[in-house]
């Protein structure tokens, strides 16, 4: 895209921004500095600096249940897979398996009843 003066202006589309990632002594720094603002002061601080209030008390919701080195920058890549997730699923496969099994062996025992009764009443019954 030219402008009028002819030079180029970049593509916006073109630009990639990437996530801010701060260490626990900046987001240290930044949560007493925000904390020392006055209360009319606070929203302007957070725009300058380009944060938002939810990421100010996750940060100080964090330092109080994990201490400091929960404010760490968390590590890239997918969180490891819980060790019994799969151990628990083959689990419950295999328990809805067995139900099902139960609940035919059930039907079956009720039929077998049924005309194990049908029969007796056909013995007791006299014949003509």
């Amino acid at each position: 895209m030219a402008s009028t003066t002819g030079q180029v202006l970049p593509d916006a589309k073109l630009e990639r921004r990437t996530r801010r990632k701060f260490t626990e002594d900046e987001k240290l720094a930044l949560l007493e500095e925000f904390d020392s603002l006055k209360r009319g002061e606070k929203g302007a601080w957070l725009r300058r600096k380009g944060l938002y209030s939810a990421q100010v008390s996750d940060w100080r919701k964090t330092l109080e249940r994990k201490g400091r080195e929960g404010l760490a920058p968390a590590k890239p890549g997918r969180k490891p897979k819980d060790p019994n997730a799969a151990r628990l699923e083959e689990l419950q496969r295999e328990n809805d398996r067995l139900r099902k099994r139960l609940d035919v062996a059930e039907g079956l025992v009720s039929l077998q009843k049924k005309l194990h009764a049908l029969l007796e009443t056909d013995e007791n019954e006299p014949s003509r």
